[in-house]
This record gives structure tokens, C-alpha cells and sequence, in this order.
């Protein structure tokens, strides 16, 4: 029974995996900001990955991976780790996880729009109402009635003042960096799929690490910005919850991300992931004395039973 499933648990662990990382990296960026939060995770991950391998496979670094691999899974680390969670860490800041999580339960339906358009594949209308629902369950959370909270001088410009109109509950920069890094996921996991093929999930995703790694290097060294690495370094409380975040994250939740996909569709892991909007409301609520809607809350099942819809 547990063989048969495997990718499906894999799926749902990623997806526990992936509200802890969420509300420890939240609270790390807003410490030490998002980019040295990317850099030290990744070379966290990279120590604990290489541990992990090994000991089970008797190689600290994947010498045994076929050109194939290095060259998919380091373009796949690049547009996800780099691009796409660069701009995910930068929107924890702006407008918290839980809501960034939310919008990227948008990864599903990005990802099979590439697959559409990359490799043909044809879209059902079943899959339009699923995506559908999961955009209109994204704008019942984002979007507020703005007239309660305008001031008398705003009303006085309007031309109907007691006409109500729509306004975004959060930054717009927050919600397109968070929309990003769902495009940055989305990719990541197509193209880590077709690099990884049969080689272990794990070994992958240190392929995925190191290019990940590599990057941000460049990038602080052209930033001339080490010096902020090794202040956010001497934070103890911030490293001693980056570290649960690499846990969690890159290491434990990339690999199983990458196992699931191995051994079941990516669609049924995609949906099956996608309910960390809904995982992390109890944890919002817990770690940051979030009060939460009952808007929120019917926002994101509708954005989820969408994603559902999408891949039935």
C-alpha cells in the first residue's frame, strides 16, 4: 500500500516540509534580509545533503551524475532556487507567507501552461475551470473593498463617493514577487523532472544546491555584500532557525519534491503540494498572532479545491 503511494506521501510531506520553511524563512528574512537568508540556507542544505549521501550513498557530491543531469538539474536550480525563490523570499517580506503561499498555489496550473507550451500538451476545459477557481480564490484573499478605508479627502475626489471599489489588501510589488517565484517553481519542477530521470532525489537536488549556491556567490560578490553574511552569521536566533528552514526546505522538501515526482505524475504531486496555503493558517495564526478571515480562510480552499480540480 505504502509502495503503490509513495509519491502521493512524498507529495503531502513536501507539503508539511513546506509550512515549516515558510514561517521560519519569513521570520529569518525580516532578521537578516532575504538574500543572505538564500545564500546561508543553500550552503546549510548543501552540508546536510552531503551527509545524508554519504551515508547512503558513499559520495559527499554526485561525481556519478551523467552530463544529462548536471547540465538539466543545475538549469532547473538556477531558474528555481535563484530566480524563483529569490523573489518568493523578497515577498515573505513584503506581504508575509502565508499569503505568499497562497499564490503560489498558482505552481500547478504555471506548470502545465509550460508543459503546454513547450511540449505540446493540450489543455481540457475541465483544466481552465480549475485554474479558474484557483485565481478567483487567490483574489477573494488579496482583494479588499477599499471605501471603509478611505479617508474623507479621497472620497471627496471621487465622482461617486459612496461607489465602492476594489482595492489590492497588500503591496502589488509583494504579490508579483510572489507570483515569480510561483513561475520560478513551476519551471524549476519541469525541468527537474526531465534532469533527474532515474537518478536518486536527493543527489538531484544537491546538483540543484550547488548551482544555487554558485549563483548567489557571484551575486555577492559583485553586490560587495559578504560582510552582511558574516553579521547575520554572528545572529544566533536567526541561524538557529535558518537552519530549521534548510532542513525543512531544500534539503528534506526539494529532495521529497523531487521523489514524489519521480514515482508519481506531476500534476497529482503538484496538487498534493498545493495545500500549504491552507497548512499554514493554523500556523500563522500559532507563531504570529495572525488573525485570520473567514474570507481567507474560503479563499484559500476555493484557490485549492481549484488546483485539485485542475489535475482530477
Amino acid at each position: 500500500m505504502f509502495q503503490s503511494h509513495l509519491g502521493e506521501y512524498a507529495a503531502l510531506l513536501t507539503a508539511v516540509f513546506w509550512t515549516i520553511t515558510a514561517i521560519a524563512f519569513e521570520s529569518v528574512g525580516k532578521k537578516i534580509g532575504s538574500l543572505s537568508t538564500n545564500l546561508l540556507r543553500l550552503f546549510l542544505a548543501f552540508i546536510f545533503i552531503g551527509i545524508y549521501c554519504q551515508i547512503t550513498r558513499g559520495s559527499f557530491i554526485p561525481f556519478d551524475a551523467s552530463l544529462h543531469n548536471w547540465m538539466w538539474l543545475s538549469l532547473s536550480g538556477f531558474i528555481g532556487f535563484v530566480i524563483g525563490d529569490l523573489l518568493l523570499f523578497e515577498a515573505y517580506v513584503l506581504i508575509g507567507s502565508r499569503v505568499s503561499m497562497l499564490i503560489m498555489s498558482l505552481t500547478p496550473p504555471i506548470t502545465a501552461f509550460l508543459g503546454w507550451i513547450i511540449m505540446g500538451e493540450v489543455l481540457t476545459g475541465q483544466n481552465f475551470l480549475g485554474m479558474f477557481l484557483t485565481i478567483m480564490g487567490i483574489m477573494i484573499v488579496v482583494l479588499d473593498r477599499g471605501s471603509k478605508n478611505q479617508n474623507p479627502e479621497e472620497k471627496a475626489n471621487q465622482k461617486n463617493p459612496n461607489k465602492k471599489k476594489f482595492k489590492l489588501s497588500y503591496p502589488i510589488m509583494g504579490l508579483l514577487l510572489a507570483f515569480g517565484g510561483a513561475v520560478g517553481q513551476g519551471a524549476g519542477l519541469v525541468l527537474s523532472k526531465y534532469g533527474m530521470q532515474d537518478f536518486d532525489p536527493f543527489a538531484a537536488t544537491q546538483i540543484r544546491v550547488i548551482t544555487g549556491f554558485i549563483s548567489f556567490s557571484i551575486l555577492f560578490t559583485f553586490m560587495k555584500r559578504w560582510k552582511k553574511v558574516f553579521e547575520a552569521i554572528k545572529n544566533k536566533d536567526a541561524m538557529t532557525r535558518l537552519s530549521v528552514g534548510a532542513i525543512f526546505g531544500p534539503f528534506l522538501g526539494v529532495s521529497f519534491s523531487l521523489l514524489s515526482v519521480k514515482h508519481t505524475t506531476t500534476g497529482v504531486a503538484s496538487t498534493i503540494m498545493s495545500i500549504v496555503p491552507v497548512l499554514i493558517i493554523p500556523a500563522a495564526i500559532i507563531f504570529f498572532k495572525e488573525k485570520i478571515t473567514t474570507k481567507e480562510v474560503i479563499g484559500s480552499i476555493i484557490a485549492v479545491g481549484g488546483v485539485a480540480l485542475f489535475f482530477m
